[in-house]
């Protein structure tokens, strides 16, 4: 079965604009059903909804709710909408005080970022790290072995690093942690769900965070619950969905257009599922042609992948289509810049407690690139003739 990237092109209309757009770890390009969903929910929201008398704003959230529990395969009773994945942080840690308390065990992971992990930090617990291995940026699965035990209440990891592309062996970690504890496992699937397809039966895990602006959609995000018997352990005066009144409920009547857009990504896939596993095909051959036309270049190192340090196996690690490289000699700013001129739009890392550990800093910063589903190999290799004739 072919990916037909060029009719998912004609999806985007903000494609004709000339620009190359490789920054979708950045802000994604919407797709025209998603911008139509969202302007029809705002002309909308406020009219009365005939069958259930009340205004349709209460109807777009039930509706977002359904296509998110649809997405992964929960009862929608299961999932929990709110405006950003860093308010849905705070609202879970602040919630969860009752179920982690009197030193508790809490493990979270070096590799994410400080919005996912410091609203845990105010839990009455005992706090273990998780380390990434600083040559590739992966995270070794085996090391839970060691850090749960059978205290342990909480265990915070990202699927995937959103700027190096890694993914963590989150089944595998789930494994570990139901061996030696009856903890929890939140798993942020934010990076990942963008370009795999996403069912919670796969990874176990018990609760999964999604940002759907990231995804291509509304910037509304989500969390998604193993089971609607995990809600009494929370703390009841601490609530965890805003009222709908306050909720943007105009931007989550995009969200059932976002799924239907995933959907038909691959025209020929009979549902979601196999929709975004043949985009997972197509861009696996994409970033492996990145990779192996930046690795041509000496003067390009890709993180986590060039080097002794990375090893060999490295360019063969599981990744979805993102990665951040230096050159040589050449402070990031400057080779943004020139990708810029050039009318590619990448952007120059963002401060990250990984890329800093792994010594980014020190290179002069690196940039980072995001392909999306619409990305093709001409658009590759026109970044790669730029950045030959700068390096």
């Amino acid at each position: 079965m072919v990916f037909d990237v060029a009719r998912v092109r004609g999806l985007y209309t903000s494609l004709g604009d000339g620009w190359t757009y490789l920054n979708v770890h950045q802000i994604p390009q919407v797709p025209e059903r998603v911008a139509s969903g969202v302007a029809a929910a705002f002309r909308t929201h406020a009219q009365i909804s005939a069958g259930r008398a009340e205004p349709m704003a209460v109807e777009q959230l039930e509706l977002a709710r359904q296509s998110i529990a649809q997405m992964v395969g929960v009862n929608p009773d299961c999932v929990v909408l709110g405006p950003t994945r860093q308010y849905l942080t705070q609202a879970l840690a602040q919630s969860l005080g009752s179920f982690v308390r009197r030193k508790a065990g809490v493990v979270l992971s070096r590799a994410d970022a400080l919005w996912l992990t410091a609203p845990f930090g105010t839990l009455d617990g005992t706090f273990c790290w998780a380390e990434p291995d600083l040559g590739t940026g992966l995270l070794p699965d085996w090391q839970y072995k060691e850090l749960v035990d059978g205290a342990t209440r909480l265990v915070v990891l990202s699927a995937a690093h959103p700027l190096l592309g890694t993914v963590a062996p989150v089944t595998q970690i789930v494994e570990h942690v139901r061996a030696k504890s009856r903890a929890w496992v939140m798993v942020d699937a934010t990076s990942y769900a963008a370009y795999r397809p996403l069912d919670l039966e796969d990874w176990q895990a018990d609760i999964v965070m999604l940002d759907l602006g990231e995804m291509g959609g509304p910037q509304v995000s989500a969390l998604i619950f193993r089971d609607t018997s995990m809600f009494p352990r929370l703390d009841k005066k601490i609530p965890l969905e805003l009222p709908a009144s306050v909720l943007p409920h105009g931007l989550f009547g995009g969200v059932p257009n976002l799924i239907r857009h995933l959907g038909i990504l691959d025209e020929n896939a009979e549902d979601l599922q196999q929709s975004m596993k043949s985009l997972a095909t197509y861009q696996k051959r994409l970033l492996e042609h990145l990779i192996d036309s930046l690795m041509g270049l000496p003067a390009v190192h890709i993180i986590g992948i060039s080097g002794d340090a990375a090893g060999q196996e490295a360019a063969h690690l599981d990744r979805i289509p993102r990665l951040s490289f230096t050159v040589t000699g050449v402070p990031a700013e400057m080779v943004h810049r020139r990708l810029v001129d050039n009318h590619l739009v990448t952007t120059v890392s963002p401060a990250d407690p990984l890329l800093d550990a792994m010594g980014v800093g020190e290179a002069g910063g690196s940039v980072t690139i995001g392909l999306s589903p619409f990305s093709t190999n001409y658009e590759i290799d026109q970044l790669i003739r730029v950045l030959a004739s700068l390096a």
